[in-house]
């Protein structure tokens, strides 16, 4: 095993493989412009959690949003495609529970 250093963003790529979270590239899409690709509004009610293997694990505050989602869910995944990110293939819609 080496002691040279490595870079950043290479142990962050290693990272997020070991996650099967795919790229930096379409995690960081995803993740940092959510308000911008989904909208204020929704964004207000649902949050990615995490990317799995080409699928988006997002939460919802209620299950009516979880109804909404499956409505949204062709246009949001084709507002990540034109936005850049890797391929995200299909959405997996938690509820959040209640305390």
């Amino acid at each position: 095993m080496s002691t040279e250093p490595r870079p950043l963003a290479a142990g962050i790529e290693r990272l997020l493989r070991s996650f099967r979270q795919g790229d930096r590239e379409t995690t960081v899409t995803v993740f940092s412009r959510w308000a911008e690709l989904v909208g204020e509004p929704v964004a207000q009610h649902v949050r990615p959690l995490k990317l799995d293997a080409g699928v988006l694990v997002v939460e919802v505050d209620d299950p009516a949003w979880a109804t909404q989602m499956k409505f949204l869910e062709s246009d949001l995944l084709e507002r990540l495609r034109t936005a850049g990110s890797g391929p995200v293939e299909r959405l997996e819609i938690r509820v959040r529970r209640r305390r």
